[in-house]
């Protein structure tokens, strides 16, 4: 059931993908990321509300607990780093192929491998030290591709965005491990307040940001927009439903959410007529080949 769950999600997120590539060809980010946030905010306050009525028992997997001010001070900063994350991840994909963003993006587990050998002291073995040189190759091969369609990713500003967000996105993976078991904040708690603060966070900013360049930079109502909030949010929750089963493999759940790029692939390649998939599908490969090696080792 878990691997059904997992495979779910990777699905969720490859459409989540497809879905803001899509809508960011005809619009401004920060009024779509706005859009997208709100959606997944009122999504989890209907969680938020039935169980405060008690429709949603305390016992359940999906009850919002209340927590203390000191734990909303920590989804405050979590809300900050996923929203800075999503922001150059957002500007990224509206210049850039999806071909080329969703690979990189794939590339978080290393970055996550990383900052655990950083912050928690940990030890490489030799199974992710191999994952590691493996997805630093493909990722070598990727920036030869890149440059036979222009796309110098030394010099490309787009291309440094996702390398930052990808980066930021796994510090927000460290910061949840902190917040899970350090803190011991129940998940959905999680899930609903950051969503909340996210566009507390935002609003100010697409006020300084973007609402004096309208004009210039406007924004287009497009249905799909909404649906990126739920997708986004279906994603984690088939996520935690998937880690939530006894006979789960945390190890394995990773590596099979990384497949959530196959999806991606086969879109922009059908859907939006990108170029090389042949040989950018080659490089992918290496960088699932070494994400694996590493879920493997750990």
């Amino acid at each position: 059931m878990w691997v059904l769950l997992t495979l779910c999600s990777a699905f969720c997120l490859g459409i989540y993908d497809v879905l803001r590539k899509y809508v960011l060809r005809y619009n401004a980010v920060l009024p779509i990321l706005l859009c997208s946030t709100f959606t997944s905010s009122i999504f989890m306050a209907v969680f938020l509300i039935l169980s405060k009525v008690g429709i949603i028992p305390m016992d359940s997997y999906y009850f919002v607990p209340s927590i203390p001010l000191y734990m909303h001070t920590m989804l405050v900063v979590k809300a900050a780093i996923v929203l800075s994350s999503w922001i150059c991840v957002y500007y990224a994909l509206k210049n850039l192929p999806l071909s080329i963003v969703s690979p990189i993006r794939s590339t978080a587990p290393m970055w996550t491998l990383i900052g655990a050998l950083v912050i928690y002291s940990e030890r490489l073995n030799l199974w992710q030290w191999s994952g590691f040189l493996v997805v630093m190759a493909a990722f070598m091969l990727f920036a030869i591709e890149g440059k036979k369609e222009g796309i110098r990713f030394v010099a490309n500003i787009w291309v440094w965005l996702v390398l930052i967000g990808t980066l930021i996105g796994s510090a927000s993976a460290l910061f949840d491990k902190y917040l899970v078991r350090e803190l011991n904040i129940p998940r959905m708690a999680i899930l609903t307040y950051y969503s909340f603060y996210e566009v507390i966070l935002l609003i100010p900013l697409l006020l300084i940001i973007w609402f004096p360049h309208r004009k210039e930079n406007p924004w287009v109502w497009m249905w799909a927009a909404p649906f990126i909030g739920i997708v986004i949010v279906l994603a984690d929750f088939f996520y935690y439903g998937a880690i939530q089963c006894p006979d789960s493999l945390i190890s394995l759940i990773s590596p099979i959410r990384r497949s959530n790029v196959l999806v991606s692939f086969t879109f922009a390649a059908f859907l939006f007529k990108e170029k090389n998939i042949l040989r950018k599908s080659i490089c992918l490969a290496g960088i699932l080949l070494g994400v694996a090696l590493i879920a493997v080792g750990s």
